[in-house]
């Protein structure tokens, strides 16, 4: 295996340095930090450095993690997080055939739809918000191209605002700047790091969804955003902002097998950094 020490490589604005293609770990003083996912990035904040690299440039199908960016573009466009909007037939996966206890004619207000798919990775809430922008589905996906443009995910590539489809592509550089746009977004950063949330249906049923991240509920983790992804040809992902030692992080995770794979990960990450900065001198 090749191995490339990155420790306090700077993060460009528009890219990072070639060798992070190849597959690369930190060698510190604490000893080395492997990971089981495929690819993996982690970033500090505070200086925009690369702590952490590993097949960064590979680009991968990346599932629900589309969501973050689905947020993006609901509320760059100021649509009203009170209007309520119904789920339709056009709201069912017809992709990869998964359920929903969101049933056709079921009407929610717009932030309700945002919340259930952010926290929860709920897909008939995110066709639901998709099909409801101003010009439709296609144009949402426009947007959400765009956006990426704009944020500099040149390698990035969505088709639909739920990640069903293995043709949402991006790579781990790429996603840690959503991750990084999204945080900054006082709402994602609310949805994506609650518990729990309840929904009351017409019919005065009450619906609780659990957030998708079990992490949240740890109460030894200070996560800022959260979000998760799981399709077979993504396998399991996961993206988060977090602080760390005192230190402000975000953690891109993608690849991952086995169901607590991407949660051990974060879990090596987190004791990893503990152990290191608490073995640097102060100051």
């Amino acid at each position: 295996m090749h191995l490339v020490v990155v420790v306090g490589l700077a993060l460009p604005a528009a890219g990072y340095a070639q060798s992070q293609s190849r597959e690369a770990v930190i060698v510190s003083k604490s000893g080395a930090l492997n990971l089981k996912s495929a690819a993996a990035l982690v970033v500090d904040q505070n200086g925009q450095r690369v702590l952490y690299a590993k097949n960064v440039e590979s680009v991968v199908p990346i599932a629900s993690i589309t969501k973050l960016m689905t947020a993006l573009v609901v509320l760059d466009a100021g649509l009203p997080l009170e209007e309520r909007i119904a789920i339709s037939e056009a709201d069912l996966d017809d992709v990869k055939h998964t359920r929903s206890r969101l049933g056709v004619g079921t009407v929610l207000p717009r932030g309700d739809l945002l919340r259930l798919a952010l926290m929860a990775s709920e897909n008939r809430a995110a066709a639901a918000l998709t099909r409801a922008y101003p010009g439709g589905t296609r144009a949402f996906v426009a947007a959400m191209n765009q956006k990426a443009t704009e944020l500099g995910m040149w390698r990035t590539r969505f088709v639909d605002g739920t990640g069903l489809s293995s043709e949402n592509v991006s790579t781990a550089q790429d996603l840690a700047r959503l991750v990084g746009a999204a945080y900054r977004d006082p709402l994602i950063s609310q949805y994506t790091t609650e518990s729990a949330h309840t929904v009351e249906l017409a019919n005065g049923r009450r619906l609780t969804y659990a957030n998708s991240n079990r992490l949240v509920r740890n109460t030894g983790w200070e996560i800022g955003l959260s979000k998760t992804g799981y399709i077979s040809e993504a396998g399991r992902c996961l993206v988060l902002q977090a602080r760390i030692a005192a230190t402000p992080v975000i953690i891109v995770l993608l690849d991952s097998w086995g169901k607590l794979t991407r949660i051990g990960d974060a879990n090596r990450i987190k004791r990893w950094m503990e152990s290191r900065f608490a073995r640097q001198p102060a100051g």
